[in-house]
């Protein structure tokens, strides 16, 4: 077999056998394949396109391209939840408490942001102590004694999408649906769990800027995870202004404490306690998605989800004092405050905007090697429709270096549409695919 052959055969509109797709796989990941070829295929794949079925085979070889962990010895249905990357959104910390306090097992995988969007994983470790590393039987014991983990993903599971994504990302084919459906998927499959939940952002601060990209891609995956045995649900949701007020890392965390105590933004508060409803109810703890959804309310206003959250961080090395005392986060030495030049509403909060900002502020990476300021970030005091008057106060910047909190506040006015009638409400749950 040859690659040439390969690449000419999609180059011609071809589909590709699964032995083909193997052999790709198979080369990119042990490195006999060059990457000026798998760079032609991967252009040839974006141009003509992928079959359903040539998409799972490379998912399915992408996962077994590395290790499939095996959470079998977990007792119950393990269910992984999955955002395909916004602004703002710290819902893994809300509802994987959430689930977790009505009997779901989550054992989850994360990664570090990139770019304007956030990562769980950076998130968690401005916990003092908190450890985003666990040797497997750890993370095992966790999950059965505590309800939940959340890790690190390691560089050993779908070593093939790591290879793959920073070829696509410097040549301009990371934009073609089969390689983002096997790209998140293969890694969702390979870290184990029964079921999966999959949060896919629409709108300005998302990958896909329309719902019909975000449906045909949704329905992408959720086909991909039910032909390898995986219940799989898609909730479309808005990604046109930030989730919540809080940007950050630090800050994340501390709001995501707030909405578990019952006092967190009404936006962030509504989509967790639907993907914890869903995950409640495909992890066999609720007999629909609404009773999952109220047995899921009930768990925030007990405390039980804060509880669990208490007993994750503790678990994982992190001081659980955090929940009651935020100044043992890290601290911000500079803030710059962003005020309203006009009367009228907040009809639009560019959400790509915020995210750059909150990486000019040294709270995101432009390189993957670069490091990170965890209490920097931005707080908003607005969302869109809100009334504002001249001089109000719109948005914080924190953090600790006075240009780069500059630049961030500059991109803030970028972000802030003030009209002078008042915008109808955004729709945030958009549609739910693949709910049986």
């Amino acid at each position: 077999m040859k690659m040439y052959d390969i690449i000419l055969k999609k180059r011609e509109g071809g589909s590709l056998s699964t032995e083909e797709i193997e052999y790709f796989v198979k080369g990119v990941t042990d490195g006999s394949i060059p990457e000026y070829q798998t760079s032609a295929l991967l252009m040839a794949i974006l141009w003509r396109g992928m079959s359903s079925e040539e998409t799972y085979v490379l998912t399915k070889a992408m996962k077994y391209s590395g290790d499939v962990v095996d959470l079998s010895g977990i007792k119950g249905i393990k269910v992984d939840k999955h955002s395909t990357g916004g602004v703002g959104d710290k819902t893994t910390l809300i509802v994987a408490p959430l689930a977790a306090a009505c009997g779901v097992k989550v054992a989850k995988m994360s990664g570090r942001g990139l770019g304007f969007t956030g990562g769980t994983v950076d998130k968690m470790e401005s916990i003092p102590g908190f450890r985003t590393a666990l040797e497997p039987e750890e993370f095992f014991k966790q999950v059965s004694e505590v309800g939940m983990s959340v890790i690190g993903q390691t560089a050993h599971v779908a070593p093939a999408d790591k290879k793959l994504y920073a070829l696509r990302d410097v040549t301009a084919t990371v934009d073609n649906l089969s390689l983002i459906t096997s790209s998140i998927m293969s890694k969702k499959l390979a870290c184990g769990s029964d079921a999966i939940v999959l949060d896919v952002k629409c709108g300005d601060g998302a990958f896909m800027k329309n719902e019909e990209m975000a449906a045909k891609l949704s329905n992408m995956m959720c086909e991909i995870g039910r032909a390898d045995g995986k219940k799989t649900v898609a909730v479309i949701t808005d990604m046109n202004q930030p989730l919540g007020n809080a940007v950050g890392n630090s800050l994340e965390v501390i709001e995501a404490i707030e909405v578990l105590k019952g006092r967190g933004p009404k936006d962030i508060e509504e989509l967790s306690l639907k993907l914890a409803g869903i995950m409640i109810y495909i992890g066999g703890q609720a007999s629909s998605a609404e009773e999952g959804e109220k047995k899921a309310a009930e768990a925030l206003t007990s405390g039980r989800a804060l509880e669990v959250f208490g007993r994750f961080v503790s678990a994982q090395g992190g001081n659980p004092e955090i929940v009651n005392d935020y100044k043992l986060f890290p601290q911000h030495s500079i803030e710059k405050k962003i005020c309203a030049k006009a009367d009228g509403y907040v009809a639009e909060i560019k959400a790509m905007c915020i995210g750059l900002a909150s990486q000019h502020s040294g709270a995101g990476r432009a390189t993957k090697e670069d490091e990170i300021d965890l209490s920097a970030g931005i707080y908003l005091e607005k969302k869109v429709g809100a009334a504002v008057k001249t001089g109000e106060l719109l948005a914080t910047v924190y953090g600790n270096d006075e240009s780069k909190v500059s630049a961030a506040a500059a991109e803030i006015e970028k972000a802030f549409v003030i009209t002078n009638n008042k915008p109808e409400t955004p729709v945030l749950i958009k549609r739910i695919i693949g709910l049986q």
